[in-house]
């Protein structure tokens, strides 16, 4: 009986881990469960303990089902890097009901893909953060992790190559604005600085996010506020330091530690602010 019960760990081991072939479908029941749960909400008409049980109006109150209405949509994607040794550490973290942390893909470092989530619900991902008016971007974004220790791992090519492919489809099917391809560290700068050592020019020549050209890197005009322009771009700019932090990581990738702009710093944050304008 015991040799039954390591042969069955042993077997849930190899399926979690092997990650690199072309199908990896592995339903848990609590996925299950939690998705027919939430499909019963929808399916209920009228919907129950929602604005009209707040109302009281005795007897002035209806229901009407309109035809016009769909599914919501993500209007961002979140990139992330997993800061863990491998795909399937990953992977058991995002089983684990007690880490209540999610991503609805995690990306391979050889480019091999999971889906975690239907790009329709709500992982947990973004956590607590803030970008522009969106003070909950767990509702409105894809969560991508993408396998990377976060300080000293490359970003292979193949690992690129496979992310510029599902960006591409999710940026056409939910028509995501280039602009909303953005980092954890921007919407988190207090708390995150993933995805670190990120090529961002890469992927923004793409289509996904915004980069610069040298020919755009001008001198600010004299009154440029700094804040203002992070401010515009998106950036939360409560605790400033962190917010320029947060804007070196992305664009700068170096000397991050200092909130302090050099005049390079000042030209490439002016040029990404126009952008936005």
């Amino acid at each position: 009986m015991r040799m039954l019960v390591v042969v069955a760990s042993l077997l849930l081991s190899l399926v979690l881990l092997s990650c690199s072939g072309s199908k990896y479908y592995v339903d848990g029941p609590s996925y299950k469960k939690q998705a027919r749960g939430y499909a019963g909400v929808y399916r209920q008409v009228p919907p129950e303990n929602q604005g009209l049980k707040a109302v009281d109006t005795t007897g002035r109150k209806r229901w009407i089902g309109t035809v016009n209405f769909g599914i919501r949509k993500p209007n961002y994607v979140v990139l992330h890097h997993t800061a863990q040794d491998s795909v399937g550490q990953t992977i058991r973290t995002f089983l684990s009901s007690k880490r209540e942390v999610s991503a609805h893909y995690i990306i391979g470092r050889d480019g091999s893909i999971v889906q975690m989530a239907n790009d329709y619900f709500r992982a947990y991902h973004a956590g607590v953060g803030k970008w522009g008016n969106d003070t909950d971007l767990n509702s409105s974004s894809i969560g991508i992790e993408l396998d990377n220790n976060g300080t000293t791992d490359p970003w292979p090519d193949i690992q690129i190559a496979t992310l510029i492919q599902l960006l591409d489809y999710l940026k056409s099917t939910y028509n995501i604005p280039q602009a909303n391809f953005i980092a954890h560290a921007d919407l988190a700068p207090t708390r995150k600085v993933d995805p670190h050592h990120f090529p961002w020019k890469s992927i923004a020549e793409k289509g996904f996010g915004y980069w610069y050209t040298e020919e755009e890197l001008i001198t600010p005009p004299a009154g440029f506020d700094p804040k203002i322009g992070l401010k515009v771009i998106g950036y939360d700019v409560s605790n400033a330091d962190a917010a320029i932090k947060a804007f070196k990581i992305h664009y700068i990738q170096e000397n991050e530690e200092s909130a302090e702009l050099s005049e390079h710093d000042l030209s490439i944050l002016y040029a990404i602010y126009q952008k936005y304008l």
